[in-house]
């Protein structure tokens, strides 16, 4: 990590660097939560790669003090998992962003438990987006993660895909940019014989988000 980004006092989205703005809620967060002063070094990203430094005050708003960076782009990283239940979505989309995870993706399978319809998942889509905007203010990250909706027939369509499996046996290689995690009952046999690599995470059953965390652990080792 850039010692710029890892030395700020804080980090923070904007829609545009070259007029960044604030929205209410993070404004709150560095005035009252964090009470910076006017010379407290922060960075400041646009969620796409490019960022800089920058001070704050409610005076004089943001001000950037150095040239906008643009971080190298690498292959987008991809956890896809069945919808966990509970609040477990909001954990593991936390883990997710603070692993470096680019793409987030929910489905449900032939033996999900967990089902929204579209309401819920509207409703739970914002709240998620929400969660991983903080924890990748947290863990500094340039790249904001994009969240989705999808189903485990699109997902298998995509290039790079693997699922997770105990006892599989393939490796992760160049090739392999992205993850599937079934439900605590695992895949069904159909959707077990899709033609992808077939990846073990550990000799015992994890729960959903446990498997999706190492996995992501596994992804961003492997490609840096």
């Amino acid at each position: 990590m850039n010692p710029l980004l890892r030395n700020s006092d804080a980090h923070v989205f904007v829609e545009r660097l070259e007029s960044p703005q604030l929205v209410p809620e993070d404004e709150h967060h560095l005035d009252r939560a964090l009470r910076l002063e006017e010379t407290d070094p922060i960075t400041v990203s646009d969620g796409h790669g490019r960022w800089a430094t920058a001070t704050w005050s409610r005076r004089r708003g943001l001000e950037l003090t150095s040239q906008i960076f643009s971080d190298r782009e690498r292959p987008t990283l991809t956890i896809g998992c069945a919808i966990p239940k509970g609040e477990r979505p909001e954990l593991l989309v936390q883990k997710l962003t603070e692993l470096g995870i680019d793409r987030i993706s929910l489905f449900e399978t032939a033996r999900s438990v967990v089902r929204w319809d579209d309401e819920r998942r509207s409703n739970r889509a914002e709240r998620l987006k929400r969660v991983a905007r903080e924890a990748a203010m947290q863990s500094r990250r340039t790249f904001l993660p994009r969240i989705e909706f999808t189903t485990f027939d699109r997902m298998i369509q995509r290039n790079g895909m693997a699922l997770a499996e105990p006892g599989g046996r393939d490796p992760i290689d160049e090739a392999v940019t992205g993850i599937l995690v079934g439900p605590e009952g695992g895949f069904d046999r159909e959707e077990l014989d899709v033609a992808l690599p077939k990846i073990s995470l550990s000799r015992h059953i994890l729960r959903v988000e446990t498997a999706a965390i190492v996995a992501a652990a596994m992804l961003v080792s492997h490609h840096g």
